[in-house]
């Protein structure tokens, strides 16, 4: 559900949406494959932790902020400087933090 909220508040802001990952796996897969500008990544799919996602987007140089319903106290040190977006969301938000993120 966060997912589709996310993906029509990239369409509202004007942004396309690559892709969706509800699996880590999935997520790493999309960003293995790369061909976008920045990554919203959600702390927790589904159960799991995206720090191997986070680790994918460092080492190719792309972009991303970490969004999170909590402190985020099991983040491995090199994430913890990282931006956050936190929940829930609003449109307002999600704007501000995009645009900080692709500004850099």
């Amino acid at each position: 559900m966060i997912g589709m909220m996310l993906e029509d508040f990239l369409d509202e802001l004007g942004h396309d949406c690559h892709g969706v990952a509800a699996e880590v796996d999935q997520a790493c897969d999309i960003a293995r494959a790369g061909g976008f500008d920045a990554a919203i990544l959600d702390c927790n799919l589904n159960g799991h932790k995206v720090w191997p996602v986070a680790t994918i987007l460092t080492e190719r140089n792309i972009p991303f902020l970490f969004a999170t319903g909590g402190m985020g106290e099991d983040m491995p040190e090199e994430f913890v400087a990282l931006p956050r977006l936190a929940k829930p969301f609003t449109l307002e938000a999600v704007e501000v933090a995009l645009s900080d993120l692709l500004r850099g």
